[in-house]
């Protein structure tokens, strides 16, 4: 029988993967001018608090929430006018701004953790860090896009935060994602992985590179792959992607057939690059292999390609 468009797994490989759980309504079609107040006079909004790199969370013994209410504007010295809507849950909006407190002074039970910890030590459920993708990712795109890029002007945040407009030419800006595609090189006995100087001690990984203007998501697989470890890749596969706030990325998880075997590893990209077999990866999965080299941790896009290979056989 041939395979069919939609014969694909019970679950999305996306949905287990860290920062994809969002479940917010963002009620893209209904964001107006004046939907960061109405969501603020809302009695059951919840806020986020977000600053340098890290999410304000209460914390009651085990406990983690990322929820606080209106009044605490004043008290992480937030400014609402900076606010900007997520979207509703069943139980109310929920809104993001962009806190001023010093993370080292916080009330006693408040604590400033950044993303990758909340991520990596699972402080969140897959909702509340799907919620903190999304945040986290807009307000980094207001930082950065304050001035009109056409005639240099502050702009005005609008339709709830996800539009800024000129109120000198008009222009309007919308938020951006960056795309990024990380790959797998996979053959049925071995995968290609490297690592950079920057990774913790023994850790490999996917290759991975940004997705270039006029790129197709294929061909950046094909070429990045090619750039660092000099392998050829023929078909691809789409596999998961993982929304990434550092700041406002998208990975886009694929598997590449590799043509050749012969590395040329782009020493100034990677400290290293190999062939592994498959029970070597499942040796460094378990983090019980002999030599303590190690895959990326559970939440990450590449932890999620590499053991969906490993298990494959």
């Amino acid at each position: 029988m041939p395979l069919r468009l939609f014969d694909l797994p019970e679950h999305e490989p996306s949905s287990f993967i860290g920062f994809s759980g969002n479940r917010i309504d963002r009620q893209s079609e209904h964001r107006d001018a004046d939907s960061v107040e109405q969501a603020l006079a809302d009695p059951d909004a919840r806020l986020m608090f977000f600053g340098n790199g890290r999410l304000l969370l209460s914390v009651n013994g085990g406990s983690f929430d990322s929820h606080f209410t209106v009044d605490d504007i004043r008290s992480f010295a937030a400014d609402r006018s900076q606010a900007v809507l997520l979207g509703r849950t069943e139980f109310g909006p929920i809104l993001a701004l962009p806190s001023g407190a010093d993370p080292e002074a916080l009330p006693d039970g408040i604590k400033a953790i950044d993303f990758r910890s909340i991520n990596m030590q699972g402080l969140l459920d897959p909702q509340g860090l799907g919620a903190l993708a999304q945040g986290a990712a807009l307000l980094a795109w207001h930082e950065s896009h304050r001035f009109c890029g056409r005639c240099g002007i502050e702009t005005h945040s609008t339709a709830g935060g996800y539009k800024r407009t000129c109120p000198n030419c008009q222009t309007e800006h919308f938020p951006r994602t960056d795309p990024v595609a990380i790959m797998l090189a996979v053959t049925r006995q071995r995968c290609l992985m490297g690592r950079s100087a920057r990774f913790a001690p023994g850790m490999y990984s996917a290759l991975a590179g940004f997705i270039e203007p006029g790129e197709t998501i294929e061909g950046a697989v094909r070429r990045e792959t090619l750039e660092e470890a000099g392998i050829r890749i023929g078909r691809v596969s789409y596999h998961a992607s993982q929304p990434w706030p550092f700041p406002y990325s998208l990975m886009i998880g694929c598997f590449g057939e590799p043509l050749n075997d012969d590395i040329q590893a782009d020493l100034n990209e990677l400290e290293d690059c190999r062939w592994f077999f498959r029970d070597e990866v499942l040796s460094m999965l378990a983090r019980e292999h002999p030599g303590g080299l190690v895959t990326p941790p559970k939440g990450a896009i590449a932890y999620n390609l590499i053991r969906a290979w490993a298990d494959s056989a």
